[in-house]
């Protein structure tokens, strides 16, 4: 029988006078309502012992109920019968009354209190000698169902930040263990639980009251760079699509896999600890003092009080670094805003720094908007403003220099040594000035020679003899050989000096070739060394620095040596500019040798 039909029949019953003796009132709920216990699968249901005629005497002792709006109450007191006199003339005193539960339940049915009766309080209240008011009756609240929900299907999404276990043994209680976890592909990282619909209530009159929907989610919201939703046999999943690290939008909830790591936390003792990481990294938050980041490719958005080191690609830092450091091997430093009291060494980079105060600086190529009290090294140097500063540079650009305070401005310009060369080509000079002083000497003592009269008369026949220009007699021809036998030893020593002369000739072009090219390998070793100073706002100094080996291994010297070395009295070298005003545009020539 539908539920519909079942209270139909019920409410007949009631309404024509009868009501239920023996009444199982749970399972009337169950069977009317679905609530209460369950009943399982059953071909037919016992509700009660018997359908009963409901007296109309006793109908009199239920009073209405007082019904509220979500409970109904009734006062229950002792009853009495009154004094009635049967057709035989018997009288039947007045006696208690007791009221019947099954009645009472048809008496409410059919004042409108269908559902919600609690039997055990009514029978209690029935049985007490005292007089009292009950809530008999209660709707029933519709049961929220369950939203659905993400559940972590993966043990990779979990970080741990437990101390990190060194190699020798020993932890290190400044590192995490794994602070950003590794997500490989193809991974199965959340499973969706799908929601569950609440159950109904039902007021007083037995009125459905339909619970609140539950929420559903929609998977592939949360799938972000490197991740989808995928549907499989046991359920929708969030899956890792390629090999990366794991980051979570705050705000979107979306799940991303990339090649660097994300971090909206900042670094510090509490949130991370010290970082050891394999691929790049970008941090929205402060790096705080003491804290190391290492890396490559590194970003940070915040301010940098700790230490950055960097094994490639390009640090950046778009706000300010104090009293921290910065160190990369193989890539660029860019700093957008101050750095203060901090170190900046880029081995095989450029650096970049709006503004510097009280830093060392070190890289391939340096360009500071505005240096104060800093100590610079670079092969290219270029300064906006540079206020007592030690700069060190093979090419110095610096727009203003003073200095500041106590403080010196001194500019150094790193010339490399190469006087190796200077021996050999002294030699070379000397040898080729000695060969042509020897082939002058050879000319002039044919020059002199061929001056002579008899011999200039002989070579001037000679020569149209020669030329055909001019045809002897066998008479002449006899007078010509008289000439030549007189001549003969001026002809022979003229003769000499031009071997003489074209030996060393030969000489002179092979030594001159050979000095032209040991210049030009000085010039290539000793490369660009030049400074430009557009004006000097103070006393400020200029000198070259020479230098054997690489810039490098200059640009390499830990900060402290770097400063003595900048800082120190110079040894060596060429004073180039002194003066508190002025500027200077100075270029090496290495085609010159230093005056002894």
């Amino acid at each position: 029988m539908s539920k519909p039909a079942l209270t139909a029949a019920v409410t007949h019953v009631f309404q024509s006078g009868g009501y239920f003796a023996g009444l199982d009132y749970a399972a009337l709920m169950q069977a009317l309502y679905g609530v209460g216990p369950d009943l399982g699968e059953v071909q037919a249901l016992r509700l009660a012992d018997a359908v009963q005629v409901f007296d109309g005497v006793r109908l009199a002792l239920y009073k209405n109920p007082k019904i509220s709006l979500s409970y109904a109450e009734y006062t229950f007191q002792p009853l009495f019968l009154d004094e009635i006199t049967l057709p035989d003339g018997t009288v039947i005193p007045e006696r208690p009354a007791y009221l019947d539960i099954d009645e009472f339940i048809a008496d409410m049915w059919n004042k409108g209190i269908r559902f919600g009766i609690d039997v055990a309080a009514v029978k209690a209240a029935m049985a007490s000698p005292k007089a009292d008011r009950i809530t008999f009756a209660t709707d029933l609240e519709p049961e929220d169902g369950k939203d659905a929900f993400v559940v972590e299907v993966s043990s990779d999404l979990h970080r741990s930040d437990a101390p990190k276990a060194r190699a020798d043994g020993r932890i290190d209680l400044q590192s995490f263990q794994n602070r950003f976890p590794q997500i490989k592909a193809e991974v199965r990282l959340l499973k969706k639980e799908p929601s569950v619909p609440g159950l109904p209530g039902f007021d007083l009159a037995g009125r459905r009251t339909e619970p609140a929907p539950p929420k559903d989610l929609t998977l592939r919201f949360l799938a972000g760079e490197g991740t989808e939703a995928k549907t499989f046999d046991d359920g929708e999943y969030l899956v890792s699509t390629r090999e990366g690290f794991l980051s979570v939008d705050a705000k979107s909830n979306r799940i991303s896999i990339t090649d660097k790591i994300i971090s909206l936390e900042g670094v510090s003792g509490r949130t991370t600890g010290n970082l050891q990481l394999a691929g790049a990294y970008e941090e929205y938050g402060d790096v705080q003092e003491q804290r190391d980041v290492t890396g490559s490719d590194i970003t940070v958005h915040g301010n940098v009080y700790g230490n950055i080191h960097s094994r490639g690609g390009t640090v950046v830092l778009d706000k300010n670094l104090v009293s921290g450091s910065v160190h990369n091997v193989a890539g660029n430093i860019n700093i957008a805003g101050v750095a203060s009291n901090s170190v900046i060494h880029a081995v095989n980079g450029a650096i970049t720094i709006q503004r510097a105060e009280n830093c060392v600086i070190s890289g391939v190529n340096v360009t500071v908007e505005e240096a104060s009290n800093c100590e610079i090294i670079g092969d290219v140097v270029l300064i906006s403003v540079a206020e007592g500063c030690a700069i060190a540079g093979r090419n110095v650009e610096v727009e203003s220099a003073g200095p500041r305070r106590r403080t010196e401005m001194i500019i150094y310009v790193l010339v490399k040594d190469v006087t190796q060369f200077d021996q050999e080509i002294a030699e070379l000079e000397a040898r080729v000035a000695a060969f042509a002083q020897a082939n002058a000497d050879s000319q002039q003592e044919i020059d002199r020679i061929s001056a002579l009269p008899d011999v200039r008369r002989y070579l001037a026949l000679a020569a149209k003899l020669r030329t055909q220009e001019l045809v002897l007699t066998p008479e002449q021809g006899q007078f010509l050989r008289k000439i030549a036998t007189a001549v003969a030893e001026e002809i022979k020593a003229i003769q000499k000096h031009k071997l003489d002369w074209q030996v060393g000739q030969t000489q002179h072009t092979l030594l001159s070739e050979r000095l032209a090219r040991v210049i030009e390998q000085k010039v290539e070793a000793a490369g660009i060394a030049r400074c430009g100073l557009h004006m000097a706002s103070g006393e400020t100094l200029v000198r070259t620095m020479p230098f054997v080996a690489d810039t490098a291994a200059l640009r390499q010297l830990p900060p402290k040596d770097l400063k003595q070395r900048l800082r120190g009295t110079p040894t060596g070298g060429q004073l180039l500019f002194a003066d508190s005003a002025g500027s200077l545009d100075w270029h090496l020539n290495p085609r010159l040798r230093p005056t002894p």
